[in-house]
């Protein structure tokens, strides 16, 4: 093996820890938007997001049961069990309203994504909006 061959293999090698780098921060600048499940219910029902941009839902579920995320407008569903986050990616999407629920308590576990152009308000940890 040549000098050559090494300086060819590390420069690959290089790149793609590079490559990754990259796509780990694209990834960590992601908009997180945070629901909760309680009582059979999601907190805050209906959450703000920008258009054409993919963002981070994360569903935590406070229940001693199960629920199921399902969302056909979304194309989405996720169990999540009790006590435990799920993570779901969402988008890039046109202005619009995207309805979910609960599929284990439709009639109560409901909510909305709402897609515009300049959302006035996010989702903290508790659930909580707050006004950007």
């Amino acid at each position: 093996m040549t000098n050559a061959y090494f300086t060819r293999l590390t420069s690959i090698l290089i790149s793609g820890l590079l490559l990754l780098f990259a796509i780990n921060a694209k990834a960590q600048q992601r908009p997180e938007y945070h629901l909760k499940i309680e009582n059979h219910l999601f907190y805050p029902a209906k959450i703000d997001i920008p258009v054409n941009t993919k963002v981070k839902l994360i569903i935590s579920n406070y229940d001693e049961t199960v629920e199921e995320f399902d969302s056909f407008s979304l194309n989405r569903e996720k169990v999540i069990f009790p006590n435990q986050k799920a993570i779901i990616f969402i988008g890039p999407l046109p202005e619009g309203e995207y309805s979910f629920f609960g599929e284990y308590h439709p009639h109560s576990a409901r909510g909305t994504v709402v897609v515009v152009t300049n959302p006035l308000t996010q989702t903290t940890d508790s659930g909580a909006q707050h006004v950007n």
